[in-house]
């Protein structure tokens, strides 16, 4: 891996309907980043993520559980690890993964695993506490403030070190729908910005 924080190789883990990898790709196309994202890593082959990277001339690579069965923990854990250390991945971008990272990946890109949560860690997090969840918890809570949090993935869910915050108020007349919106909106401008902080060594990556 190199250090040339102007030239990230960054990797994507993503689930679902892939509006945040999206909003990323939108950024590097439009010049507000510089890094190269060559490669999406997903545990469904199905999702809407997979279709963006790959209508994007990226390499897609598709590792699950359901598919490797028969595989021990180390040699599923390898399968990351080969594919990453064959992009020279630099830095993996969290958007929307629905997975626990496997601890030797966890240990190999130390502080160079990034998640954003729809919320304002400590509140709000830990396992179950993804998507609508999140924003359903914080209405019933009757708390006056949401936002994203940023922060490094580690072994746990939600657990990292986190490195940026920002905040979105939560109205009266808010409800989950109302407020995922918001925040989805914050989410999207927040991990460009953190890339870009990363880019210019503003984040110390590990």
């Amino acid at each position: 891996m190199h250090n040339n924080y102007r030239n990230l190789n960054i990797c994507i883990f993503a689930s679902g309907t892939g509006t945040t990898f999206n909003a990323i790709l939108k950024a590097k196309k439009r010049g507000k980043i510089k890094s190269e994202i060559p490669l999406l890593i997903t545990n469904n082959s199905k999702c809407k993520a997979a279709e963006i990277a790959k209508r994007n001339n990226m390499n897609v690579i598709h590792i699950s559980r359901k598919v490797y069965t028969d595989h021990s923990d180390q040699t599923y854990s390898n399968l990351f690890l080969s594919a990453l250390k064959k992009h020279n991945i630099d830095l993996i971008i969290l958007a929307g993964y629905m997975k626990l990272i496997e601890v030797p990946v966890v240990r190999r890109y130390k502080n160079r695993i990034v998640n954003i949560h729809p919320a304002l860690l400590p509140s709000f997090g830990g396992k179950g506490m993804y998507g609508m969840n999140v924003h359903r918890a914080v209405i019933e809570a009757g708390v006056k403030v949401s936002g994203v949090s940023i922060h490094f993935a580690n072994e746990m869910y939600d657990e990292g070190d986190i490195i940026f915050q920002k905040c979105v108020p939560v109205s009266d007349d808010d409800d989950e729908f109302s407020l995922q919106k918001k925040v989805l909106k914050l989410e999207h401008k927040s991990y460009v910005q953190v890339i870009k902080m990363m880019e210019d060594g503003l984040i110390k990556l590990g």
